[in-house]
C-alpha cells in the first residue's frame, strides 16, 4: 500500500466523507486541520502514533451499534480479530449519535488491507455496503492521482519557498533653516570663519551636499514597497542552501536614506546588487540579494561560504529580541561600525556549547565579508586585497530563555563605513590611493585606512507578556587608525589659532578633513511589549546615538551629537498580515555640518504592511 492509501484509513476516511455524514459537522476545523497536516507532510509516523492512541478495543465502545443488530458480530470479529477500527479525527467516537453507512463503510474499508481470507460474513458486509465502498475508493483514487499531479509538477523535492512583501506609505516634514552653504554662517563648529570655504581645505564638499540634497525635495508622500523570496534548501537535512530573490522600488524615496542616511528603513531596497554604480536605478528589477551554504562540522561546529552574504547573519549570538524593522539604524543592536551588515563574498565559522535544549549556552562566531569579493582587478577588489571593502567581524556571547549578552569586534577596511551616522562622523572617502593590505596600513592621503570597531550588547525579556517590556541596550566605539597624515594644506587652525606647518612632516589635519577623525561612538536603547491590548499585537519604543564623532586629531572638540527616536504598534492582523503604524524623530542628523544657530531635525510617519506566505 502506497503512503498516501496508509494514511486513509479509518480516521482519514471519516473525515473525507463528512460532507455526506450526519455528523460532519461536529468535527472542528482544528481536528479537521490536523489529519489534513498529516495527508500533506505523508508522516505515516505521527498518523500511525494517532491511530493508536484512538484505536478501539471492542465494538461494544460503539453504543450506537446495538448487539441485536445484524452487522454486530461482523463488526466485533473486525475488532477483536483485526484491530482495525479507529474512532473520528478528534479522537472520540461519537456513541450517543446514529452510525450513518457511509461511516460504517469506511470502519470496513480501513480493514480490507488486513485481510487476508474473506468470510461469509465479511462477504456480506461488502455486498451490503457495496456503493459505499465504491464511493469512498472514488474519493482515494481521485486524491491519489491530484498528489501523483502535485509530486510531478514540483520543481524540487528538497526546497521549501518562503516570501514577504512589505508596502510603505509614509512622508516626512523638516525643520530648522538650511541656510547659506557658500557663506560663514554654514560653516561646521570649530572651522575656520572666512567668507567661503576654501576647496583646498576639503570643507565644501560635505557642505554643498548638504545643500544640494535639499530637503524640500523629500517632503512628497510616497508608496514604496520590498519583496523577498526566499528559497531553502537541504540536501542533508542539516546543511542549508539559502537563495534569495529580492525586488523593490526605494531608489528615489526618502526612506532610502534621503538626505540624510538615518532616515533609510530596515526594508528598503532598490539598489543595485550587481555591481552597477553611477546613475544606474535597479528600481523594481529581481536581483539575487543573498546566496550562501551553511553545513555542520561535527556536532558544535558550523561553516558558511557563499558569494553573496552578510555578517550580522552569521553571528552566534542574535545581540537584541527588539525586532521593529523600522529604521534600519535600530535593527544595528546600538554600535553601527561593528554590526555594519557588510554583504558581499563571505566565509564564516561559528561553534556553539551543545547543551540541552532550553539551557543557557556559550557561542563564539567569526565571518570574513568582502563587497568587492567578485572583482578580479586587484586594484578595485579581490579577496583579502586592500581594495577589497572588507569586514572581519567575532562575536562571543551568551544566551538563555530569557536574556543575551554579547561582545564583538570589527576590523573594517577602508570604503566600508558605519552604515548609520551623522555625515561629519562617517564622510564619504575614497579609498583610491591606499597602500596597504587586509592585516595591516600605509598611507592614506584622505582618511582612516582602516578602523578597529567595537559592540558591547546586553537584553533581558520577560517570561510573560505584561507591562514589563524587553530591556535591549548596545554601545560601540570605532577607532580610526591613519599611520601617516599628510593633509592637503599647511595652513591649519587650532582651537582658533591659525598654524603653519612644514613641508615634508607629519602635518596636523584640517578640522573638516576626513583624516581628523580619530574616534566615534554609538549607543542605543530598545523597549518591546507582546501581547498590547491584543494577543500577538506589540509595541516598541528606541532611542539612540547612531555613529558620530567623539575624538579629533586635531585636538579641538567635535559638535557632532545626534538623537534618533522610533515608537510603532504591530496588529497582528492574520498569522500572515501585520500592519505597523510607525514614527520617528531625528534630531541633527547632519551632526558637525548642521547650520550654526539652527536646529535640523525630521519627523517620519509611516504605516508599514507586512505580508508572509
Amino acid at each position: 500500500m502506497k503512503p498516501f492509501q496508509q494514511l486513509l484509513l479509518a480516521p482519514v476516511a471519516l473525515g473525507l466523507l463528512s460532507p455526506l455524514a450526519a455528523s460532519a459537522g461536529e468535527i472542528s476545523p482544528s481536528q479537521r486541520a490536523e489529519i489534513n497536516t498529516y495527508m500533506d507532510q505523508q508522516n505515516i509516523d505521527s498518523f500511525k502514533a494517532w491511530e493508536a492512541q484512538n484505536q478501539v478495543t471492542s465494538v461494544n465502545q460503539f453504543s450506537d451499534v446495538k448487539p441485536t443488530d445484524w452487522a454486530f458480530q461482523a463488526l466485533s470479529n473486525l475488532v477483536e480479530r483485526y484491530g482495525c477500527v479507529a474512532g473520528y479525527p478528534n479522537g472520540t467516537f461519537k456513541g450517543h449519535q446514529a452510525m450513518t453507512r457511509y461511516e460504517a463503510a469506511a470502519l470496513l474499508n480501513a480493514c480490507l488491507d488486513r485481510i487476508t481470507e474473506v468470510t461469509d460474513e465479511l462477504k456480506r458486509l461488502m455486498d451490503e455496503f457495496a456503493s459505499e465502498l465504491a464511493v469512498l475508493r472514488g474519493r482515494v483514487d481521485g486524491l491519489e492521482a491530484k498528489v501523483g499531479e502535485l509530486e510531478a509538477t514540483q520543481f524540487s523535492t528538497t526546497t521549501k519557498l518562503q516570501g514577504d512583501a512589505v508596502f510603505v506609505i509614509g512622508a516626512n516634514s523638516f525643520g530648522g533653516n538650511q541656510g547659506n552653504p557658500n557663506t560663514a554662517a554654514f560653516l561646521p563648529f570649530g572651522a575656520p570663519v572666512n567668507s567661503a570655504l576654501p576647496a583646498s581645505a576639503n570643507q565644501s564638499a560635505p557642505v554643498n551636499a548638504y545643500a544640494a540634497n535639499n530637503r524640500r525635495n523629500w517632503g512628497a508622500t510616497v508608496f514604496n514597497y520590498d519583496l523577498r523570496l526566499n528559497f531553502i534548501t537541504s540536501f542533508t537535512g542539516k546543511d542549508q542552501l539559502y537563495t534569495r530573490l529580492r525586488s523593490g522600488n526605494f531608489v528615489n524615496s526618502p526612506f532610502n536614506g534621503s538626505p540624510y542616511n538615518l532616515m533609510a528603513l530596515d526594508r528598503a531596497f532598490g539598489t543595485c546588487t550587481s555591481g552597477a554604480t553611477g546613475s544606474t536605478n535597479c528600481n523594481n528589477l529581481v536581483q539575487i540579494d543573498r546566496l550562501y551554504y551553511r553545513f555542520p562540522i561535527g556536532r558544535d561546529f558550523t561553516a558558511l561560504v557563499g558569494p553573496r552574504a552578510r555578517n550580522t547573519e552569521f553571528l552566534a549570538i542574535t545581540p537584541w529580541f527588539y525586532n521593529a524593522s523600522i529604521l534600519d539604524v535600530f535593527t544595528l543592536n546600538g554600535a553601527p561600525g561593528a554590526y555594519n551588515k557588510a554583504t558581499g563574498s563571505a566565509f564564516g565559522l561559528m561553534w556553539k556549547q551543545n547543551v540541552k535544549k532550553g539551557k543557557p549556552f556559550l557561542a563564539l562566531s567569526t565571518a570574513y565579508i568582502a563587497p568587492n569579493g567578485d572583482n578580479g582587478n586587484p586594484n578595485a577588489g579581490g579577496l583579502m586585497t586592500e581594495r577589497s571593502n572588507g569586514t572581519w567581524t567575532t562575536q562571543v556571547g551568551a544566551s538563555g530563555k530569557q536574556w543575551r549578552a554579547a561582545f564583538a569586534w570589527s576590523y573594517v577596511q577602508c570604503g566600508q563605513n558605519f552604515r548609520r551616522g551623522t555625515s561629519f562622523g562617517q564622510p564619504a572617502v575614497d579609498c583610491s590611493n591606499i597602500n596597504n593590505n587586509f592585516l595591516g596600513a600605509g598611507d592614506y592621503a584622505s582618511t582612516a585606512s582602516y578602523s578597529n570597531n567595537f559592540a558591547v550588547t546586553a537584553a533581558w525579556q520577560p517570561k510573560k507578556s505584561g507591562l514589563i517590556p524587553s530591556i535591549n541596550l548596545g554601545w560601540g566605539y570605532n577607532a580610526m587608525t591613519q599611520p601617516n597624515l599628510n593633509p592637503l594644506t599647511t595652513a591649519v587652525t587650532v582651537r582658533g589659532t591659525t598654524l603653519n606647518v612644514p613641508n615634508g612632516l607629519n602635518q596636523v589635519p584640517t578640522f573638516n578633513q576626513s583624516v581628523n577623525r580619530a574616534a566615534s561612538q554609538s549607543w542605543s536603547v530598545g523597549l518591546q511589549w507582546s501581547d498590547v491590548f491584543l494577543k500577538g499585537n506589540a509595541l516598541g519604543m528606541a532611542v539612540g546615538q547612531p555613529v558620530f564623532a567623539t575624538s579629533l586629531r586635531n585636538g579641538d572638540t567635535p559638535q557632532d551629537g545626534n538623537y534618533a527616536w522610533e515608537w510603532w504598534y504591530r496588529f497582528q492582523v492574520t498569522d500572515n498580515i501585520s500592519v505597523t503604524p510607525a514614527l520617528f524623530y531625528l534630531s541633527r542628523p547632519n551632526g558637525q555640518f548642521t547650520t550654526i544657530g539652527q536646529t535640523s531635525s525630521v519627523l517620519g510617519g509611516l504605516i508599514q504592511t507586512q505580508f508572509k506566505f
